[in-house]
């Protein structure tokens, strides 16, 4: 039971962060991108390797999004990968609109695919752990 309450808490976090933190205040205009992968290589086009916006973007938007692929199994007991990784990306999708529709933020497919290598790697993590404690 505590891990609903540790997931609960954690996304409360996240919603802060993707819609306040950081010194988000609301935009001029909506933004968005719908075109896969334009985001991330416009990332790795503007930026050096390793450098912080390049991290913080891409790398941060995987590792963030890990402990959702440990817990939500942990709490949505006997579902399989795309059960859970559907229920994760209804509230990325939340999240998303949010953004845009706020004006905190961008609504990004790419976010999208980096959020959903963080789910997947959780998800690695907590079956790898899972059958280990058989």
């Amino acid at each position: 039971m505590k891990t609903i309450y540790i997931l609960l808490a954690y996304t409360l976090l996240l919603i802060y962060w993707m819609l306040f933190g950081f010194g988000r205040s609301p935009q001029l205009h909506y933004q968005y991108n719908i075109i896969p992968l334009a985001t991330i290589i416009e990332m790795f086009q503007l930026y050096p390797l390793f450098s912080k916006p390049l991290i913080i973007n891409i790398i941060g938007n995987i590792i963030v999004f890990v402990p959702f692929g440990i817990l939500l199994p942990a709490i949505i007991i006997r579902k399989k990968l795309i059960a859970l990784l559907a229920v994760f990306l209804s509230g990325v999708t939340v999240m998303e609109l949010s953004q845009l529709l706020l004006r905190r933020g961008s609504f990004d497919i790419d976010d999208y695919l980096l959020n959903s290598i963080g789910f997947i790697i959780g998800y690695i993590i907590y079956r790898c752990f899972y059958k280990s404690n058989k």
